[in-house]
């Protein structure tokens, strides 16, 4: 498939009725809010496939809400799958439906190969594990969620370098929560978010001038937590002053309003899994031929 390809999950069962984040508020939750729930996934569906890109949806599970962050069921790279092992048990029930997801898709040759993580790891997909086309190497968060020990098997699968980053607050439990890398080099992301040796590692890796710092009100609007496609980038709504960075570094915003799965814990990013990312870019392959 030659344009972006995304997973998305039926929002027709997503509530918010426990609590494995500190944004979690079942207390708050209502049926009002499953009715904006299908309306902004509606939403976020129609700002990805404005972009050109195609969309398939898993389906809905009673008793299982968070499916609708599929960013968490697995790390996708070249057509290949390695799946996630959750580690709170109220996510676990979401192992088999993934698992069964991506054996339709790999029936109808759209992903090639499945991999299972080593038994005792866990590991929640892409959410813990960001390619990054300029780059070429994945950024890797570990700590609330996502063991350290998985880290090498990330490798191992995908032949491709990673970046470790310790996350140092339940608060930003998923890289994604905190850690964006853009098109064309840059990275938005939240400081606070990491150990001092994390940040220590993006400098390393991210000159200053590409550096786009995220705000206490920004990481808390689950911005940072974008879809990114070229110059354009999909997230939650967007306090004036991240508007200002983007649009002066030189992105265009699409913002949608995901009130309800921030409730949640989750925004754009974590609502999406995108499945075509190559290691090898198409003008890479051409020029090999």
């Amino acid at each position: 498939m030659d344009r972006p390809f995304f997973l998305m999950t039926d929002p027709g069962c997503f509530d918010v009725s426990y609590r494995i984040n500190p944004w979690m508020k079942p207390e708050v939750w209502g049926a009002e809010k499953a009715a904006a729930a299908c309306a902004a996934s509606t939403a976020l569906r129609e700002a990805l496939e404005a972009t050109g890109a195609h969309v398939e949806t898993v389906g809905a599970v009673k008793g299982l809400p968070d499916l609708v962050f599929p960013a968490n069921a697995a790390v996708v790279l070249d057509g290949k799958v390695l799946l996630a092992r959750f580690r709170h048990p109220e996510r676990q029930g979401e192992e088999p439906h993934f698992r069964a997801a991506f054996q339709r898709l790999k029936a109808r040759g759209l992903v090639d190969e499945i991999v299972d993580l080593p038994e005792g790891l866990f590991h929640e997909g892409a959410g813990d594990a960001i390619w990054d086309a300029d780059r070429r190497h994945f950024w890797c968060g570990y700590g609330p969620r996502s063991s350290q020990g998985a880290l090498p098997a990330i490798r191992r699968t995908f032949g491709r370098e990673i970046i470790p980053l310790e996350l140092a607050t339940d608060r930003f439990y998923h890289l994604d929560t905190c850690f964006c890398p853009l098109a064309g080099g840059k990275v938005l992301y939240y400081p606070p978010a990491f150990t001092a040796e994390a940040r220590a590692n993006i400098r390393a890796h991210v000159a200053e001038a590409d550096r786009i710092e995220a705000s206490d009100e920004e990481a808390a609007a689950f911005c940072v937590n974008a879809v990114n496609l070229g110059s354009r980038i999909i997230m939650a709504r967007a306090p004036g002053s991240l508007r200002e960075k983007l649009a002066a570094a030189g992105y265009a915003l699409t913002e949608v309003d995901l009130a309800p799965f921030i409730l949640s814990g989750g925004a754009a990013y974590c609502m999406t899994l995108r499945l075509d990312r190559r290691s090898v870019s198409a003008a890479q392959l051409h020029a090999a031929e």
